[in-house]
């Protein structure tokens, strides 16, 4: 095949298996993401930024022994968003699903965080209640886009302080190969650097000049050596997920979470830097039932 279809809808639901919900704090611009696979899928995850956030993440290094996971949380709050994963937890062994340890069922809930408490009270974040309300809105449908769940409070082009940001959030899609394999993301935005478009070098979004009309371009202004005020470390991050329904093992669902990078990086400038934890995940759900090998070109 060398044709890779937009789907219709466009949205990580798309992918069989998965289901995503959000739960938004009307209180503040807040909230989280649970991306659950309640049959379990492979996982595999790739960190870059150097402020990062997560739990679960060592159990999904592929030398490890838990083979699968049954959801996924992304979530604002800094690290009082990992919270919202004990929710998660919650209202999966509800529903009696986990890796089996004969006494009950374990659910595996590795979670990212973003930084987003300097946009309203910084006591209002995601908590266990949060995560447990994102499950109980999770579907199949395509799941709203924007500032809302783990978007809520993110924004974007930092590097020359919060006052000259733009708002970031959060966005999903998929694409089909033929018939044979369907992979999609779901990004939450909250960059230290600016948004390109990677087919144009265009700036989308970022920085903004000190009038607030125009963008800055921060690489440019960088080169320019105009003065950058201090920037504070793991205030920033962009997290997402890959999920696709093809058959893979947890070697290969971390290459696809590494590669992913790729795109964080053609489309986010600059990426990875100190002042981010930039975390992806990857989930193989195994729904595709076809073994056929697939054959791209770009």
């Amino acid at each position: 095949m060398n044709l890779l279809a937009p789907n219709p809808r466009s949205a990580i639901t798309d992918v069989a298996g998965i289901k995503v919900g959000h739960f938004t704090d009307a209180r503040r611009p807040t909230g989280c993401t649970v991306i659950l696979c309640e049959d379990g899928a492979t996982g595999g995850v790739d960190v870059r930024g150097s402020a990062p956030g997560t739990r679960e993440t060592d159990l999904l290094d592929p030398q490890n022994l838990v083979q699968q996971v049954h959801a996924v949380v992304l979530s604002g709050g800094s690290a009082f968003g990992l919270e919202a994963a004990t929710g998660v937890v919650r209202w999966l062994e509800e529903r009696n699903i986990g890796y089996d340890v004969g006494v009950a069922k374990v659910p595996i809930v590795p979670a990212a965080i973003l930084f987003d408490l300097t946009v309203g009270d910084a006591k209002i974040r995601p908590d266990a209640a949060a995560g447990y309300n994102a499950c109980k809105a999770a579907s199949t449908n395509a799941p709203a886009e924007g500032n809302v769940g783990a978007g809520a409070g993110a924004t974007v082009g930092k590097m020359f302080g919060p006052k000259r940001a733009m708002k970031g959030g959060l966005g999903t899609a998929s694409i089909s190969v033929g018939k044979e394999l369907t992979v999609g993301a779901i990004v939450a935005v909250n960059a230290a650097g600016d948004i390109v478009d990677p087919s144009t070098g265009k700036l989308l979004a970022g920085a903004r000049t000190q009038d607030g009309k125009k963008l800055q371009g921060t690489m440019a202004g960088i080169l320019r050596g105009d003065a950058l005020p201090p920037v504070l470390g793991g205030t920033n991050t962009t997290i997402g997920l890959i999920a696709t329904d093809a058959k893979l093992d947890k070697a290969q669902a971390q290459k696809v979470a590494q590669m992913a990078h790729d795109g964080l990086a053609r489309t986010t400038n600059p990426a990875h830097t100190m002042f981010d934890g930039d975390t992806i995940f990857a989930l193989a759900t195994g729904k595709n039932s076809s073994t056929k090998p697939v054959n791209v070109t770009l």
